[in-house]
């Protein structure tokens, strides 16, 4: 695994000291993330292969380019020694390339800089932001659970969940299994923030570390999870949100609502048996309720999955293939989901992302609220002042 040549005099650096337009580069570093691909020549049209991807070091994450590089190219995990690269710009952040002048070799992960906990700033969640890295946080774990996922030709585990301290929640992405629990008190370092969905999201992998620690002054998952309603209207002008928590009305359904059919390969909804990504494929039923909720400041879109719609509803999956045989026409179904949460209160929590069209709540949980009448007419009747 090598490029040949040598380099002018490289300097051997750590990657958060990297600044473009520097003479080349000596330095130690795990690969991230890598993918090979190739790039036609304007000069001649012939194809030139290349890699890009990621390397760390521990102290930063920058993005390489290696071009010509061996048949065999580069596993992902693999810790190099590159010496004579060159650094550039990419999005204002620096970029490494890897040209006939570089070389790349193993190394040991022994080599990679060693870091002292006191040169890793501390971060609460409310000031982590894409694209953040070489940080510590102190967290507590809301929610975690395991998702399979397809990358590329590999099917792997990745665990989704939820961090906070007092300053706010962030959605957590671990590509590693830590042990992680729902409850305890986390430090991690060695992650880094992207923006996924228009809110940050905490990403883990095999060179984070996570070590559990006494609860300090993290607030109980009570805090978080039960915490009482927030105004849509607040929560609009806040952005969304990892963790918010609404109460309103359902005044709408938006299509496509009830029963659908989803892709087998990435689950996204299809038509006509067509799928945008894999074109003619057998779909798989599905039912699915996109409730707008309105609370009187503003509304909203919450994306209600399976569970939640065959509890908001009452009627199964099955129960709604039954009824599709008997009356072919999905639009049936759908308006009778629309009679039978309209005008329905609902408490919903999960996280809110903002778009074009407003805010989309995608939910963790979905409780109806009873509204007790005669307490509400009590409380209008108050609000009105007595004829003179």
């Amino acid at each position: 695994m090598s490029a040949g040549g040598s380099a002018n005099a490289p300097i051997e650096r750590r990657l958060r000291d990297l600044a473009a337009g520097t003479e080349p580069v000596e330095f130690v570093g795990r690969i991230v993330a890598v993918e090979r691909r190739e790039v036609t020549r304007r000069s001649d049209g012939s194809r030139r292969p290349l890699l890009s991807g990621l390397v760390s070091d521990g102290t930063a994450t920058v993005r390489f380019t290696w071009w010509d590089p061996p048949r065999d190219g580069i596993e992902r995990g693999t810790v190099v020694r590159v010496v004579g690269a060159e650094v550039g710009s990419f999005r204002g952040r620096p970029e490494v390339t890897f040209s006939w002048k570089t070389r790349v070799g193993p190394a040991s992960p022994v080599e990679l800089p060693r870091l002292d906990p006191s040169e890793i700033p501390f971060r609460t969640v409310k000031e982590l932001a894409p694209p953040d890295e070489g940080f510590r946080v102190e967290a507590r774990v809301l929610r975690v659970g395991p998702r399979a996922v397809s990358v590329g030709q590999e099917r792997r585990v990745v665990f989704d969940g939820l961090l906070a301290d007092r300053t706010g929640a962030i959605a957590l992405s671990a590509w590693s299994d830590f042990g992680l629990k729902e409850g305890e008190a986390v430090r991690i370092q060695g992650g880094y923030v992207r923006a996924f969905r228009g809110r940050p999201q905490l990403v883990l992998d095999e060179r984070s570390s996570v070590v559990r620690i006494d609860d300090g002054d993290l607030p109980p998952a009570a805090e978080w999870l039960r915490g009482p309603p927030r105004s849509i209207a607040e929560v609009e002008d806040g952005g969304g949100g990892a963790s918010v928590a609404v109460e309103g009305v359902v005044v709408g359904l938006l299509p496509p609502s009830g029963l659908v059919y989803r892709c087998p390969t990435c689950g996204r909804s299809i038509t006509s048996g067509i799928c945008r990504i894999h074109g003619q494929v057998q779909g798989q039923a599905d039912l699915r309720a996109r409730l707008v909720l309105d609370d009187g400041t503003g509304s909203l879109t919450v994306h209600a999955n399976r569970e939640e719609t065959e509890r908001l509803w009452g009627v199964t999956l099955e129960e709604c293939r039954k009824r599709l045989r008997d009356l072919p026409d999905p639009s049936v179904l759908e308006e009778q989901l629309l009679e039978a949460v309209l005008g329905r209160r609902l408490r919903v929590r999960g996280a809110g992302t903002k778009d074009d069209f407003g805010i989309t709540l995608t939910p963790d949980t979905i409780e109806p609220v009873e509204v007790d009448l005669d307490a509400a007419a009590a409380e209008l009747l108050a609000r009105i002042p007595e004829e003179r």
